[in-house]
């Protein structure tokens, strides 16, 4: 949820509006309010906020009484521009696995090579 409120966030930090339900394009209003939105479906998170529709909403606007962390808002820009999961190490470790490929930030700069041996060492043994 908290990629959700940073997402619906952006145009309030952004000076555009200053609620999310004043942006055109935010499912503010139809996770918080019950407006129809023929784009937004509710999101399995979405739907474990409450057992019915007016539970739901009312929880998904208390998410939004409070501004994000500004430590979450770092961290959820760097794992986005770094392309890299954003979660605990168990979590990065599946996506690893998932993807097959690298999920968390990598050492800076060009990786270190052996040192060659010196040319008396090669007949050494």
């Amino acid at each position: 949820m908290a990629c959700q409120r940073y997402i619906e966030l952006n145009p309030v930090r952004a000076d555009m509006v200053a609620h999310p339900a004043e942006y055109r394009w935010s499912s503010y209003r139809a996770n918080a309010q019950g407006q129809e939105d023929a784009l937004v479906r509710p999101h399995s998170l979405y739907e474990t906020l409450g057992r019915d529709v007016a539970s739901r909403q009312a929880a998904y606007r208390e998410l939004f009484r409070y501004e994000l962390e500004p430590g979450l808002v770092d961290e959820i820009r760097r794992a986005t521009n770094g392309n890299y999961a954003l979660g605990n190490e168990r979590f990065a470790k599946e996506v690893a696995l998932a993807l097959g490929r690298r999920a968390t930030p990598g050492t800076p700069g060009r990786p270190r090579q052996a040192p060659e041996p010196k040319s008396g060492d090669l007949f050494d043994a």
